[in-house]
């Protein structure tokens, strides 16, 4: 049987769903006035070199880290991250 391929609206959701678990802003960017500013602790995906990365907002500059340190990785791989982070996190909670 194929697997099922994964999408961005996947990737998106999973990343959603770490800001909503952590109380952090839902996306990476807010406008004042005619600026954008940095959601400072905003997790969002990136895109490059045919692949996606879970990044994280650090600072009031932009400054973004690799959250998982995997690089951009396909998208099943980065999903698969992502929740086992997920589950890392609620894990600790407990």
């Amino acid at each position: 049987m194929p697997r099922q391929r994964i999408t961005v609206t996947q990737l998106e959701a999973a990343a959603a769903l770490l800001n909503q678990i952590t109380g952090n802003p839902s996306t990476p960017y807010r406008k004042e006035g005619d600026r954008h500013v940095p959601n400072i602790g905003n997790y969002h995906l990136s895109r490059a070199y045919g692949g996606f990365a879970l990044h994280q907002m650090g600072n009031a500059s932009g400054g973004i880290r690799d959250v998982l340190h995997s690089g951009h990785v396909p998208a099943r791989q980065l999903l698969d991250l992502m929740h086992a982070y997920r589950y890392g996190m609620e894990s600790a909670a407990r």
